[in-house]
């Protein structure tokens, strides 16, 4: 069985619609025909050569991705640049690639839902809006835990990826109200703040950022974890299925992509 690809696009602007991603970002369709048929999906983070190549071994027709591809203007789609290689692997290989990035972040069944659900959060809310859009969310755990505990328990319901997760902030503190924030979130210090929130779930912490916001909070609230940016997305990747599924039903089969594509492979720790 199959189904155009067309539908399938369809069904993914109905579940993330393109008007609802940030003035800057480019999502939608990258590569493809319309009408090609679609029997089966690859779900991953970011469409890189090994994840394109893990495509193109398994007969998927459509690559689902939640970074883009070109997100940025290229001048060149020469095979000599890694863009290009992209480009040019999923046309020969007739994939199509498709993109939901901060379309899927905002959306109701998006990355930082699929991250409060994991977590088990209750009365959640945007935790800011931006562009008339909420981005991130903040809820209650279901009763206060350790720092560490809590960092034990988000690494229990994220993959495991190999910078793991850092965390800023005393062990032993209690918390209950949690913001998340999939991917990077440095940008949103003052809104998690003026949430009131405990600790705040993200990634991609750089060091000045983190640093102010450590020293503004003089020791208390809010804490820091950097879940790192694959991880923490990753999640999101289960909802979409179980959408698609809803939707499609046996007439596509949809894999997850086995690459982690966290661009770090190892932590060397000193002593």
């Amino acid at each position: 069985m199959a189904v155009p690809l067309s539908e399938v696009v369809a069904l993914l602007e109905g579940l993330y619609p393109p008007g609802t991603a940030q003035s800057w970002d480019r999502v939608g369709l990258v590569t493809g025909d319309p009408a090609q048929p679609v029997e089966r999906i690859l779900l991953a983070v970011d469409p890189t050569l090994a994840v394109i190549d893990e495509a193109s071994t398994l007969g998927a027709d459509l690559l689902l991705t939640h970074h883009p591809l070109l997100l940025r203007g290229i001048h060149s789609v020469a095979t000599t640049f890694a863009k290009g290689a992209s480009v040019t692997k999923l046309v020969v290989a007739d994939i199509a690639l498709y993109v939901a990035h901060t379309n899927a972040d905002v959306a109701e069944r998006g990355v930082s839902a699929a991250l409060t659900s994991a977590l088990g959060l209750a009365e959640v809310v945007p935790l800011a809006v931006e562009e008339g859009m909420p981005l991130g969310r903040v809820g209650l755990l279901p009763a206060p835990m350790t720092l560490r505990a809590f960092a034990e328990h988000l690494a229990s319901v994220l993959p495991a990826a190999p910078g793991g997760i850092r965390v800023a902030g005393p062990a032993e503190a209690l918390v209950r109200r949690v913001a998340v924030l999939g991917g990077a979130g440095d940008s949103l210090f003052d809104a998690v703040r003026a949430s009131g929130a405990d600790v705040y779930v993200t990634a991609d912490l750089r060091h000045h950022p983190a640093l102010e916001a450590r020293e503004e909070a003089r020791g208390g609230i809010p804490y820091l974890i950097d879940a790192g940016h694959w991880a923490s997305e990753s999640l999101w990747l289960h909802a979409v299925e179980h959408d698609l599924r809803d939707r499609l039903g046996d007439a596509v089969e949809i894999v997850h992509s086995a690459i982690c594509t966290d661009p770090w492979s190892f932590v060397v720790r000193p002593g």
